[in-house]
């Protein structure tokens, strides 16, 4: 019998890949592949070679001798979906270019021909008014979305070299490109990144491009920031027409952009893509987006001013540092006093909430860039416990 979970179980996820894994281990014994085209006459005479015994193949491609091939040999193959604008089984996150493709410069309009657009007007329309998704639509989602937390374990977990040090930049969406808020959460993104951090946000517009823009910029000098933020500023606010396109001519000055991470969602898939970020881990569940992007954040989280969506995140990070759910507990930076004491008074709830807890002595209140990056740059993680 099939065991679905072998702990010892092999990704295969490219034509390389596979034909490297059978060459090396003339087996596919406790392998998964996944989404790979295995039609190529050379790639076929490889699987056929082998037993397929305890493989899986999920949305692979593959000609009908090699479906009686692995069925025969006891293997097990999961279809693919016809008729979804986007592919369940995906082997690495999305880019800013794949789910911008079919935008034009200068026509606005094209804003509704991307992928990332046609991918949310079949999303929502699958969840009209709140319904459940038809059952086949439902396990595409969550399909991808496991791909999704497969492919984003595979970029924060390398098999070569040390696991990057992420620090989650979180934030209002509504905040403009002209304000004084965007420009400091952008130079607090490039100073992180300078020092070794891989930043990640939520992916949408406001406090989340301001710190991917700022990561992304962190090979440059602190004027070419600056001279971005200006850019943009002439499009403050993701309505306006030229608001991609501003972000295209940063793009296009600044080549050379260092790594970050994006974290949106379909949920919220009226707001554009975000233009900085060099990896995009897109969700269609937002609770389970939420939830990862906190849990990823291992070296500390900043909260710049936000409404609904921020403090609710602020709750779900104090909930996973009060049990050390995903490990030690970690800094919880409030960056704007008098906001979080005042205009939304979280920051004395979430103390009160932190005594004798393994996260009371990880909380900062600062209006100050300079401590954000000191309290993030002097964390160890050391679990409690």
């Amino acid at each position: 019998m099939y065991d679905c979970c072998p702990h010892d179980l092999t990704e295969l996820e490219s034509t390389e890949a596979f034909l490297r894994h059978i060459e090396d281990t003339r087996s596919l014994k406790n392998t998964a592949v996944q989404g790979v085209n295995l039609t190529d006459t050379d790639v076929e005479a490889a699987l056929t070679s082998v037993s397929a015994e305890d493989a899986c193949f999920l949305g692979c491609d593959l000609s009908e001798a090699a479906e009686q091939h692995i069925r025969k040999t006891g293997g097990t193959i999961f279809p693919g979906f016809v008729g979804v604008p986007f592919r369940p089984y995906r082997s690495s996150l999305y880019t800013p270019a794949e789910l911008m493709a079919g935008y034009e410069r200068g026509r606005p309009e094209t804003r509704d021909d991307t992928t990332d657009a046609h991918i949310y007007r079949y999303f929502k329309g699958r969840k009209r008014d709140g319904r459940d998704a038809p059952v086949m639509d439902a396990l595409a989602f969550r399909i991808h979305d496991h791909a999704i937390d497969n492919a984003l374990r595979d970029l924060l977990s390398p098999d070569e070299g040390a696991e990057r040090r992420v620090v989650g930049i979180m934030g209002g969406h509504q905040l403009e490109r002209d304000a004084p808020l965007y420009r400091q959460v952008a130079r607090l993104a490039w100073r992180l990144t300078q020092a070794g951090f891989f930043v990640a946000t939520g992916g949408g517009p406001g406090a989340m491009e301001a710190a991917n823009l700022g990561a992304a910029l962190a090979s440059y000098e602190y004027d070419t920031v600056a001279d971005a933020v200006d850019t943009l500023a002439s499009a403050p606010h993701y309505e306006d027409a030229a608001y991609l396109d501003r972000a295209y001519d940063v793009r296009e000055r600044c080549p050379d952009r260092a790594e970050s991470l994006a974290v949106p969602t379909w949920f919220y898939g009226h707001e554009p893509s975000n233009l900085f970020s060099t990896h995009v881990a897109k969700y269609f569940a937002n609770s389970i987006r939420e939830d990862g992007l906190l849990a990823i954040a291992t070296y500390g989280i900043v909260y710049a001013p936000g409404s609904a969506g921020t403090i609710q995140e602020v709750f779900m990070d104090a909930a996973q540092n009060h049990y050390e759910t995903f490990g030690p507990a970690s800094p919880m930076i409030f960056l704007d006093r008098t906001y979080w004491t005042k205009t939304k008074p979280v920051y004395p709830l979430v103390e009160t909430l932190a005594d004798g807890t393994p996260y009371e002595d990880r909380l900062t209140l600062t209006d100050d860039i300079d401590t954000v990056v000191s309290r993030i740059k002097t964390y160890t993680p050391t679990r409690t416990a």
